[in-house]
């Protein structure tokens, strides 16, 4: 096993949005220049909530890969797979939920939260409890030495943790090592409405929009609701369309906002307008990117049957030592 080695993955929806690049590809962008990486987009993952719904999942995958191509992701520097093409995850699955205690799923902390959200779906399903075991597979069958993730997601790596010492404990085996938590810092990104950034909310900031709809969309982000007339003095601090901006903005112009709004020397549109200009130009090499890519048919496919191949050449390494380690 390589100390260095790290494993993440992503569901795809689709396009991707700003929290997608804060929260994920900008921290894979700088792990990738110091790790071993294997990135892959979690397919299966997709069905633990969307089994019914799957017309999409194949589409969504390749624009979920055009996106981390264009923000940065690069296939020389890791390995980009699709889940359900690396059979061994599969089988890793089944042979773990033999041996997982259903009260360490039921425990879950996301378990219950999404049934609660999602309550227009039927989650009673045999794959939605199990789906930290198959999140297990995904990392240990690498032998993962750390997982990044935030503060929030510490109890689901627990659970990975706690499957393969129960694996090696049950077998008198040193398979599987526990990963470790690489902790990353992401800022906070609201969408336009002043909630977390999310496509199911309708308030998201694509990566792969036209200019023109970003700025349309930054036009109508909220700001702050206690300044009632143009005259009236302002606080950026209750204004959802500067803690957005916010990220894109030298920190000399930041200050100029800080005392225009708090003097009402500048107004609410005049402020956005100028806010929606540097997002514009941050995200504009990228964009650009993203459409050369489009046009390189076949790219995503050859680029996902490389990583598949590595990936696939890992992971069958491991499971000839599960198989040796359970006399299979």
């Amino acid at each position: 096993m390589s100390n260095k080695r790290i494993v993440s993955g992503m569901r795809p929806t689709g396009k991707l949005h700003l929290g997608h690049f804060h929260g994920v590809l900008a921290n894979w962008r700088e792990l990738q220049e110091e790790y071993e990486c294997f990135f892959f987009a979690a397919d299966w993952h997709s069905l633990t909530t969307e089994y019914d719904n799957t017309e999409a999942i194949r589409q969504n995958t390749d624009e979920m890969i055009l996106d981390w191509l264009a923000f940065g992701v690069d296939p020389a520097k890791c390995v980009i797979f699709r889940q359900s093409r690396v059979p061994q995850h599969a089988e890793l699955n089944l042979i773990l939920s033999m041996i997982t205690p259903v009260s360490w799923l039921e425990r879950n902390p996301t378990y219950k939260e999404m049934q609660e959200n999602l309550s227009t779906k039927d989650l009673s399903t045999f794959g939605f409890l199990g789906y930290p075991v198959l999140m297990a597979s995904d990392i240990i069958v690498y032998k993962a030495a750390k997982v990044p993730v935030g503060h929030d997601q510490l109890p689901h790596l627990e659970i990975t943790r706690e499957i393969a010492r129960r694996f090696n404990y049950l077998y008198n085996t040193e398979v599987f090592p526990e990963p470790a938590a690489l902790l990353t810092e992401t800022p906070k990104v609201l969408g336009l409405d002043g909630r977390k950034m999310s496509k199911s909310y309708g308030n998201a900031i694509f990566l792969s929009e036209s200019a023109d709809e970003t700025r349309k969309k930054v036009m109508s982000m909220v700001t702050d609701t206690q300044r009632v007339r143009r005259s009236d003095p302002g606080e950026p601090d209750r204004c959802v369309a500067f803690s957005l901006n916010s990220l894109y903005l030298p920190e000399e112009k930041k200050a100029d906002i800080f005392a225009g709004c708090r003097s009402a020397a500048i107004g609410c549109v005049e402020c956005k307008k100028l806010q929606a200009e540097y997002l514009v130009e941050t995200l504009a090499p990228y964009r650009a990117r993203r459409d050369e890519l489009t046009e390189k048919p076949g790219l995503v496919a050859e680029i996902l049957a490389e990583g598949e191949a590595r990936a696939a050449t890992e992971a069958a390494r491991t499971m000839a030592e599960v198989r040796d380690a359970i006399k299979l």
